[in-house]
């Protein structure tokens, strides 16, 4: 099954993601050409590279449900639910929990503005995209089959930290994500899949 969801996710580059079910899910669309139209659309927070409206503008259509923090919905019209850290909220049969997502080591995101990760279930299948995050320790309580993780540095965890945070999480499947456009390169990557040779299986994804 794992698998199966695997060949539905799409990345977007940067930490932009679809994931295609019988509901279209974005994540962070940036920087995209026109794709299929969003039937969810999940912003983990206001940064320009996260929450851009000349993209989300792209894929919505009126019944569009944006899920997304205070901030991020100041600059977003349509259909807006906003949601704090560790909430959980169900939209047409998906359900999607929100968690923490910050940086323990540096300010660019910091906790108390209640940022959003996101786990997304897609038939019994966890999949986590942590946002601008580094390894925080509520990664170790999660549960997740895939995790998107941010490998670049900078203003997020570097690929040795992402490393940690992928042995603590323990998915079936780590994704690489945050590199090759503002920060990062796919040397990034590499190297996080190349650390957990044998652990955990890596996918390097190429941008849809």
């Amino acid at each position: 099954m794992i698998e199966k969801i695997a060949q539905q996710i799409f990345w977007l580059g940067h930490d932009g993601f679809r994931i295609e079910t019988d509901k279209t899910i974005y994540i962070d669309p940036y920087q995209i050409e026109n794709g299929p139209e969003a039937d969810i659309i999940l912003i983990t927070h206001e940064h320009f590279d996260h929450c851009s409206p000349d993209d989300i503008e792209k894929i919505q259509k009126p019944e569009t449900i944006i899920v997304t923090e205070k901030r991020s919905a100041r600059n977003l019209n349509g259909n807006i639910r906003v949601v704090v850290p560790n909430e959980s909220i169900d939209i047409d049969g998906v359900h999607i929990e929100t968690v923490p997502s910050y940086n323990t080591d540096k300010d660019f995101h910091p906790r108390e503005n209640g940022w959003l990760g996101f786990i997304v279930d897609i038939e019994g299948v966890r999949i986590y995209h942590t946002g601008d995050a580094d390894f925080i320790p509520e990664m170790r309580e999660i549960k997740a089959d895939i995790a998107l993780l941010p490998v670049s540095g900078t203003y997020v965890m570097n690929a040795q930290q992402a490393v940690e945070a992928a042995l603590a999480l323990k998915p079936k499947l780590a994704i690489p994500m945050h590199y090759g456009s503002l920060v990062g390169s796919e040397e990034d990557a590499i190297s996080f899949k190349d650390a957990l040779q044998g652990k955990i299986e890596v996918q390097i994804m190429q941008k849809a």
